[in-house]
């Protein structure tokens, strides 16, 4: 199965931006439906955004639309998470998943595959 390494996470001021990026390997990348979630202290993890294979789907939290966008290159392999206008709320650990079904779901559970995670940390 498909294998994911985050990166692009760090530390930056309110306001600012960062691009998350998750290489895969293994099985055929465009066969997943991939997704980002995030953890934060003393909550449960939280759907971010997903994307269908074809990228034609990008399905948001309401908490993050407008401010976040999720892409995909497939033939680089690769999910990519731009975050812009980043506020100290969104300070969590991003984790990158991929699901062999088609949609995308909000529920954790329903992921096949992780990521380690990369930290995110944004401060007033």
């Amino acid at each position: 199965q498909v294998q994911l390494v985050e990166s692009g996470g760090g530390a930056v001021q309110a306001g600012g931006s960062l691009r998350l990026s998750c290489a895969a390997s293994g099985r055929t990348f465009s066969s997943y439906t991939m997704g980002w979630f995030r953890s934060a202290p003393g909550k449960e993890r939280e759907f971010v955004a997903g994307i269908s294979q074809s990228g034609g789907s990008t399905p948001y939290a309401d908490s993050v639309k407008g401010r976040f966008t999720i892409s995909r290159d497939n033939a680089k392999n690769t999910l990519y998470l731009q975050m812009n206008s980043l506020k100290p709320e969104d300070t969590a650990v991003y984790y990158c998943t991929a699901r062999f079904r088609q949609v995308v779901v909000a529920t954790w559970a329903s992921w096949d595959v992780w990521g380690q995670g990369t930290q995110v940390t944004v401060s007033s």
